[in-house]
This record gives C-alpha cells, sequence and structure tokens, in this order.
C-alpha cells in the first residue's frame, strides 16, 4: 500500500507538472502571437490636401455659446477662414479687429468671416465680446482640426508642448471650395488683408 500511494503520488506531480508547463508554453505563444497582431499595423496620421482647388474638409466645434457648428453650413457664402494662435495675443487682436473693420465690405462681396483657434469657447467668448467680434469664432480645443488641416503650431511662445494653430487664411468659394490660401510659421507675421479682399472679389 505504502509503494502504491508513493507511486501514485510521484506520477500525479510529474503529470501536473507537465501540464502546467504545456499550459506557460501555450500562453507564451498567444501572448507573443497578440504582440506581432497589434504591432503588425502602425498608426497612422493622415493629413488632408489643402491646396488651391481642393474641398476644405468638413469639420464640427463648438462657438462660444457652446453649439456645434459645421463648416458646411456656411456654404453658400464665399468664406474667409481665419486661424489664429491666441485670444488676447497681440497679433491676433490687431488681425481679428481688422476681419471686424472690414466685415461690411467682405459682406458686401457675398463674403462671410469664420475664426478659429484651439482657445475655449470661454476665452474666445471673452475674446469677441472685448473687441466687439460679430463674427463666428469656433474653438478647435482638441486640435483636430488643425492636425488634420496641417496647421500645428509647437511650443507656441515658448511654450513647451503647447500647441496652437498656425498664423493662416482660407478663402472657400460657395462651394467650399479652397480658392485663395496663405499659411505662415511665423505667428508674428498679419495676413496680407488686400489679397484676401481680392480672392474673396474675384469670386463674384
Amino acid at each position: 500500500q505504502p509503494g502504491f500511494s508513493f507511486l501514485l503520488s510521484g506520477t500525479s506531480h510529474r503529470h501536473l507538472k507537465d501540464r502546467s508547463s504545456f499550459i506557460t508554453f501555450s500562453i507564451r505563444i498567444s501572448l507573443t502571437s497578440m504582440a506581432k497582431d497589434i504591432n503588425v499595423q502602425p498608426q497612422k496620421t493622415y493629413m488632408a490636401s489643402m491646396d488651391v482647388g481642393s474641398p476644405a474638409p468638413e469639420f464640427t466645434l463648438k462657438d462660444t455659446d457652446l453649439k456645434d457648428r459645421k463648416l458646411s453650413e456656411f456654404r453658400g457664402k464665399n468664406l474667409v477662414l481665419a486661424f489664429f494662435p491666441g485670444a488676447f495675443t497681440g497679433v491676433c487682436t490687431t488681425e481679428l479687429c481688422r476681419f471686424r473693420d472690414d466685415l461690411s465690405k467682405l459682406a458686401g462681396l457675398g463674403g462671410q468671416i469664420l475664426g478659429v483657434s484651439v482657445d475655449s469657447p470661454f476665452a474666445n467668448m471673452g475674446f469677441a465680446n472685448a473687441h466687439n467680434l460679430s463674427f463666428p469664432i469656433l474653438s478647435d480645443y482638441k486640435r483636430d482640426v488643425i492636425r488634420n488641416y496641417g496647421l500645428e503650431l509647437p511650443d507656441f511662445a515658448g511654450m513647451d508642448g503647447y500647441t496652437a494653430a498656425k498664423r493662416s487664411v482660407f478663402v472657400l468659394d460657395s462651394g467650399g471650395v479652397i480658392r485663395y490660401k496663405w499659411i505662415s510659421d511665423d505667428p508674428t507675421i498679419e495676413p496680407n488683408y488686400v489679397e484676401v479682399e481680392d480672392a474673396v472679389s474675384r469670386l463674384q
């Protein structure tokens, strides 16, 4: 009886040990296979074409009243789409106030102005109220639009890790097609306002 018990125990121990090794080996292979599957396709970032003659990519952003506004809702007018780095900064204030002053002239040409920054809707509201900006200003706080449009300006004003929008202006025709574009890597440079007005007037 003792010998039989010892033999049974030994056999069971070897069986369990072999089974444990097999399970460990199988799990290792499964995890390795999963890791390979995960790393097969690296994540890619696709940037839209922003060439003159291309349709401007659709987007939906919050306005100063926290309402969702789509780019497509401005179709039917010649749109001046102005991205700016930051509310209340010097050059941005000059630029947006200049567009404010030119608003009636552009409206006479069938034009509409739309501003976009990465600032919060609350900051944009304060900015608009402080300077009597009557045109919509949208908030790209997630940076999705400036990433898709290729307008990311990293480390803005020396703030490491802070990404703003490059100062840029697009003129879209009534069908949403880009007819003029201007993009600056230097946030201290203003757009050529005469060029923008001329671009809108040519759409008449």
